[in-house]
């Protein structure tokens, strides 16, 4: 594979999109992605530009107008003559249709798609939206009760970045969102993750991914696993520090978060902004303490696997491999042992 020339709108550049599903290894693949010498990785792993803003009936000239001000300037704008340009938002395979102006815009466009039994997904996805400060429901057998209320608008906390993934049982649909996705970008251009295959042997799956997108193997030795999920001391200092009140964004969220939600970029030097931000680090490592247990209780689970088993068939079929045992019980007593992640920083 050539070098291609400096990145412009259409066409030169191929574009990698790891879209999803949250919880299934998209942050593993980001990171050996981003360290390979032919990526450029976005300032944000997470912009979720095209999930946020519905572009299909803009018109051509305005459409690329719109993401190269708005998207590729704010994003990317470090990545000048890098062959491969790579974002990684969980939200976009709950968006598919909204995908569409991609495959216009770069037809050669790869899409990474990671799937997950949902009966480990969902408790997992819950403890990370406590962690994260969207989620306030301690138990996930109340939060996962607590679905049709939010749905009606209630109990939804405020400063969720999210909501729609505290609908767990949208969430775990799996199947009929990649076949929607397939539908709108084609399957061609999918390569999908099975989270079991990135567990048995991390490296293989990250070789395969790079044969897919038509990158050089970069020889990374380093696969191994290390879990993300987290617990703090303090729920309050957490969420204030994670999820900071509209007024306090510019001053207490992330440099990342402040670019997603387009609040821009601090002094970054010696200024107050980045004393702030040191100390806000500071007290996040010191905050954080040990996972508590994920406990999902017998009838939930039952209820997930009453849910979901349609899912996994259309899953199956989708990706032409049996995935039955997804529905064995017992399910939810070890959710996260072994998960290829990379921690958070």
């Amino acid at each position: 594979m050539n070098r291609l020339a400096p990145m412009t709108l259409t066409g030169a550049t191929p574009f990698v999109f790891i879209v999803g599903a949250p919880r299934c290894g998209t942050t593993f693949l980001a990171s050996h992605l981003a360290r390979h010498p032919w990526v450029c990785f976005s300032k944000v792993k997470e912009p979720h530009f095209f999930a946020a803003n519905d572009l299909r009936n803009v018109g051509e000239a305005e459409l690329e107008r719109l993401v190269r001000s708005e998207y590729l300037d704010r994003f990317f704008p470090h990545c000048h003559e890098s062959p491969v340009l790579v974002e990684a938002s969980v939200t976009y395979l709950y968006t598919p249709e909204q995908l569409e102006p991609i495959v216009r815009l770069w037809p050669e466009a790869r899409f990474i798609v990671a799937v997950r039994d949902p009966l480990r997904l969902l408790p997992s996805l819950h403890q990370r939206l406590r962690y994260i400060g969207d989620e306030t429901i301690e138990d996930f057998d109340r939060a996962w009760a607590a679905v049709p209320e939010r749905r009606a608008g209630h109990q939804v906390p405020r400063r969720c970045a999210d909501p729609r993934f505290l609908d767990y049982w949208e969430a775990g649909r799996l199947g009929s969102y990649l076949e929607r996705l397939f539908n709108v970008v084609g399957r061609e251009r999918c390569f999908v993750s099975v989270f079991d295959d990135l567990v048995a042997d991390p490296a293989r799956q990250y070789r395969k991914v790079l044969d897919f997108i038509g990158l050089p193997d970069d020889f990374q030795q380093d696969f191994t696993p290390a879990r993300e999920s987290s617990g703090y001391k303090i729920e309050w200092l957490q969420r204030i520090l994670k999820r900071p009140p509209r007024a306090a964004i510019s001053v207490l969220a992330s440099e990342q978060y402040q670019l997603r939600v387009g609040k821009g970029k601090n002094d970054g030097g010696g200024g107050f902004a980045a004393r702030v931000l040191r100390a806000r680090k500071s007290l996040l490592r010191w905050n954080r303490a040990p996972a508590p247990p994920v406990q999902v209780s017998r009838e939930v689970e039952d209820h997930m696997r009453e849910m979901f088993a349609e899912e996994i068939a259309l899953l199956e079929t989708l990706v032409e491999r049996p995935l039955g045992h997804w529905l064995g019980r017992g399910k939810a007593e070890a959710l996260d042992s072994a998960m290829p992640v990379i921690p958070e920083r």
